[in-house]
């Protein structure tokens, strides 16, 4: 019933979903010896999510430029924002851990489980499914995806303060020169961490490309959090 509540339908092949469900802490093994956690489905997931969300945006956004476009599917699929709509709705109460693991620490768990549950929705009922579920159930009820597109955040800002909490030098390499064909000013800016050139990208504006680079390294941070210590141990 509570995956009713978060689905608005009754799964077919209830095995997908109690998969999706499953975090590798809490993994059993099968009879051949192979684990069984929500990985492979939250791969799957990963892709289906990213296809349904451009779909979704490119069908709602008419008139809108690329550029927008990409930059609003950014923020809906960020591990940010998807550990946080995974929490509304209700998913991290059904996610399956070990006792061991420390989910105040591991707030990627829940949004790793629902692309784990789109994965398991696309191979239960395919892709349609999946659109009329992220269509229904997150954008109709959780998200108003035209707030969410104009909201404005300054990713520059965030890593700046990630990296004086963990006391990691940080800097932004700006080379500017003029494409040929548009006749425009073309900024290309590098973020680089400990050293370490995190993300890099190109915008029409000094600003715009740093936002890009920022936006883009935060997103790997929070995805990756063993990337803190790789730095951590380049500065010592």
């Amino acid at each position: 019933m509570q995956l009713y509540r978060i689905l608005g339908f009754y799964p077919d092949k209830l095995a997908y979903y109690q998969l999706a469900l499953r975090h590798r802490s809490s993994t059993p093994h099968s009879a051949r010896g192979h684990m069984l956690s929500n990985e492979r489905l939250e791969f799957l997931g990963d892709a289906v999510l990213n296809s349904v969300v451009t779909d979704i945006l490119f069908n709602h956004y008419t008139h809108q430029r690329e550029g927008f476009l990409t930059n609003t599917r950014s923020k809906v699929v960020s591990r940010e924002f998807l550990n946080r709509l995974a929490v509304d709705m209700g998913l991290d109460k059904l996610v399956v851990t070990s006792r061991n693991v420390n989910r105040t620490a591991n707030r990627n768990i829940y949004g790793n489980a629902f692309e784990a549950l789109m994965g398991a929705i696309y191979l239960d009922y395919g892709y349609k499914q999946c659109k009329r579920f992220v269509e229904q159930r997150v954008f109709s009820k959780l998200v108003d995806i035209d707030r969410l597109a104009t909201d404005e955040r300054n990713y520059k800002s965030r890593i700046i303060e990630w990296c004086q909490k963990y006391h990691l030098p940080y800097d932004f390499e700006v080379d500017e020169e003029r494409d040929a064909a548009s006749n425009q000013h073309v900024f290309t800016s590098r973020l680089l961490i400990a050293g370490r050139v995190m993300a890099q990208a190109k915008g029409v504006s000094k600003k715009i490309s740093q936002q890009k680079a920022s936006l883009e390294a935060y997103q790997k941070l929070m995805n990756n959090p063993s990337i803190l210590g790789e730095l951590q141990e380049e500065v010592q």
